[in-house]
């Protein structure tokens, strides 16, 4: 369970969230704008954001990018704007999910439980370098370092990366990504997980334009490119 922060300017629909998440055993925080969502955010322990991209003060893209500046905080989006850019562009801006409108009381549930599930610590210790320390995971920490700098993941980002060094060299498709990180299939997804792995190579990569830590397999998907280090 967890302080889930709705950010929802409609009353009924705001309702229907607090009645979904409070049900879940969730401690429910309403708010319906942006300013207000960054204020509660810069005081109270937010363990996920459920925000709606339209809200009346602030383009919620702004608002999760500006949460993003703060930390790592969950977000998973509401939107009525059913295009593929519309999606990406939230993607873009920091979300980790998104709910497209109308959508089911059970299907923000599970995503909900999916992400916060996903953001709990490892129960056993472990660390790993790749590529001459170019790369190090603590997977109890949950931190990463790329040559030297900290990277601070979401944890979409986090669990892609995951998967990839839990295997380095082995190809991974879009689809396999897809249901390795949220547990289920999610149609339309899979063009998706482009826009987390670009995020990720802007943290992690010396050069995102040519990356060499998460390689492209065209036609395919991605692999780690870098070797564990013994």
């Amino acid at each position: 369970m967890g302080i889930v922060l709705v950010v929802e300017d409609e009353a009924r629909i705001a309702g229907l969230l607090r009645r979904t998440l409070e049900h879940d055993g969730h401690t429910v925080i309403v708010v319906s704008g942006g300013r207000d969502a960054l204020r509660v955010a810069s005081i109270e322990p937010i363990d996920l954001v459920v925000l709606d991209l339209r809200l009346p003060d602030l383009p919620g893209e702004d608002v999760a990018r500006e949460l993003r500046r703060n930390g790592p905080v969950p977000i998973l989006m509401l939107t009525a704007k059913a295009s593929e850019r519309d999606r990406i562009a939230g993607l873009e801006a920091g979300a980790d999910d998104y709910v497209t409108k109308p959508f089911s009381r059970r299907e923000v549930a599970l995503r909900v439980q999916a992400i916060l599930r996903r953001g709990r610590p490892e129960p056993e210790p472990s660390k790993a370098s790749f590529g001459n320390a170019s790369l190090t995971i603590d997977t109890v920490m949950r931190t990463v370092e790329a040559n030297g700098t900290v990277a601070e993941l979401t944890p979409t980002e986090w669990d892609l990366l995951d998967a990839l060094v839990a295997r380095p060299g082995r190809v991974w498709s879009r689809y396999e990504l897809v249901t390795r990180v949220r547990g289920y299939e999610f149609d339309g997804y899979e063009r998706t997980i482009d826009s987390h792995i670009k995020n990720l190579r802007r943290k992690i990569e010396t050069d995102p334009r040519q990356p060499v830590i998460i390689e492209t397999v065209t036609g395919v998907g991605y692999r780690l490119g870098v070797t564990r280090d013994r």
